[in-house]
């Protein structure tokens, strides 16, 4: 993306008289386009990959790239009660959830580890200004959506069907709510790994509010 970054503003060549050229583009002066390697200056010098935000014109550099992918399992490990009926109907979400299971047992492991979670990600990332606010808007986003989650949660404490139509009308309502954190998870964690802004419906608008 970096190389992408470059090219789309092409450096002015020897077509143009050597006053009119810009003190920024001096370096790119004697540049080619048709050059494959390049040896680098300092051969100790570290590189770091780069993408270049849609939301804005910050570097969106590696690290931050991972955190803000990983952010998004917090929902799906917190909610993946919802997938009891779906993933037991279907054996693709069975080997997809497979690798999941060692991560989702250590999080169901201890009642408040939901909650520890979520004052972790609000107060060290959301609320700490030393990260970058691609961090902070993909954290507050999964919050968010975890937040939801309080909604079917008090519709299947208050009715708890056992059987009819009720008990359908709920394995549909779990249903759909597990198969909204898994999208969310697959197009927020894949759009942060080519370093987009990933905007999931219902919740983007709230965590922009939230993260100055």
């Amino acid at each position: 993306m970096a190389t992408t970054y470059l090219l789309s503003s092409p450096p002015s060549f020897k077509f143009l008289p050597k006053t009119l050229y810009s003190p920024s583009l001096l370096p790119l002066k004697n540049h080619s386009f048709f050059t494959l390697t390049k040896t680098p200056t300092n051969p100790t010098q570290k590189r770091f990959f780069f993408c270049k935000s849609k939301k804005n014109d910050d570097l969106i550099d590696a690290p931050d790239r991972l955190i803000s992918a990983i952010v998004y399992f917090y929902p799906l490990f917190d909610g993946i009660q919802y997938g009891k009926y779906v993933i037991n109907q279907f054996t693709p979400l069975q080997v997809l959830i497979q690798p999941l299971i060692p991560a989702i047992r250590v999080f169901k492991s201890f009642p408040l580890n939901g909650i520890l979670v979520f004052f972790t990600l609000y107060f060290v990332v959301v609320r700490n200004q030393n990260f970058n606010r691609y961090v902070r808007f993909n954290t507050m986003q999964a919050i968010v959506l975890d937040v939801l989650l309080i909604f079917p949660d008090l519709l299947e404490r208050s009715f708890q069907p056992k059987d009819g139509i009720g008990l359908d009308l709920m394995m549909s309502l779990d249903s759909t709510v597990f198969l909204f954190l898994l999208v969310s998870l697959m197009y927020g964690s894949y759009s942060c790994a080519l370093g987009q802004v990933p905007r999931l419906p219902i919740v983007a608008e709230a965590a922009e509010r939230q993260v100055p």
